[in-house]
This record gives C-alpha cells, structure tokens and sequence, in this order.
C-alpha cells in the first residue's frame, strides 16, 4: 500500500462513521446514506490535491463536501413531470405554468428558514414522516416538534405572503 493510500485508508476511517451518520439524519435512510456517503469519499479523494489547509481544517473541508453532495442530492431530486404531447386547451398549459412557479417560490421560502424547521418540514411533507417519529428521531419532544413545525408554518406563510 501507498503512502497515498494509507493516507486515504486513514481519512476514511477517521471520518465515515461521522459524514454516515450526518447523511443518515437528513435522509432518514441508511442506504442511502450509504451510497451518499461513498460519493462524499470518491470526492474527497479525487480532490484531495487541491485541499489547502491555511483556508480550513481538514474535517470542515470534508463536511463542506458533505454538505455540498447533499445539496446536489435535494436538488436532483425535484420532481419534473411532462406535459402530455395531447395537451390541447392553454389553461391547462397556464395552470401547469403557475404549479412550477409556485414550488419554486416555495423551495425559496423553504431556504429562507432556519436548517432544523427546514429540515422538519422536509421529513415531514417531502419524506412522509410523521411529527412523533422526527421527534423519536431528533430526540426531542412531540411537543416541541409540534411548536417547531407551527413556527415553520408561520414563517413559510409569512414568506409566500410577501411574494405575492
């Protein structure tokens, strides 16, 4: 083995356990995390000649990957459907028109929230989940998940309100 490769057997090590566990809390599956966690380390290793350790430590330029193949994951995500090729009337051309711009303005206000109320109203209407099991999950209070999940409500209202 390689000085390269030992360092890399290293790196992975050190930090698997940490960016598997990170990825496993935002997408509340364990194989997919898994598979996002094997994209994280095939980043890190292609890129691992341009890390410059004077802009930041070696665990934070790790977790910005992290972050970063995340956000592309989210991203990728969205659901696009087609318009039927039979498509005749332009209201429904129109209509289809208006549901695009009206996720976008709601992906917008979703950014504008603070990362938890985002990431609970992302479990809860985009995963499915229900507000007592993001509670067993993030080990917190059903109580406490309920005032969260108004106050996302409310700041999600308050945002599309605006911009309208």
């Amino acid at each position: 083995m390689t000085a390269t490769e030992e360092y890399k057997a290293e790196l992975y090590e050190t930090y698997h356990k940490k960016v598997l566990s990170y990825l496993n809390g935002k997408v509340m599956d364990l194989y997919l995390a898994e598979d996002l966690c094997a994209n994280v380390f095939l980043k890190v290793y292609e890129k691992l000649d341009t890390f410059d350790e004077t802009k930041a430590s070696l665990s934070t330029w790790i977790f910005t990957i992290t972050r970063n193949t995340l956000t592309d994951y989210f991203r990728t995500r969205r659901v696009f459907s087609e318009i039927p090729e039979d498509l005749t009337e332009d209201s429904d051309i129109e209509e289809a028109y208006c549901r695009a711009e009206l996720l976008e303005t709601l992906a917008a206000a979703l950014e504008s929230l603070p990362e938890r109320e985002r990431n609970l109203i992302i479990l809860h209407y985009y995963s499915g989940k229900t507000l007592k099991e993001i509670g067993e999950y993030l080990n917190i209070s059903y109580a406490y998940v309920k005032l969260l999940h108004n106050k996302a409500l409310a700041a999600l209202k308050k945002s599309l309100g605006s911009q309208t």
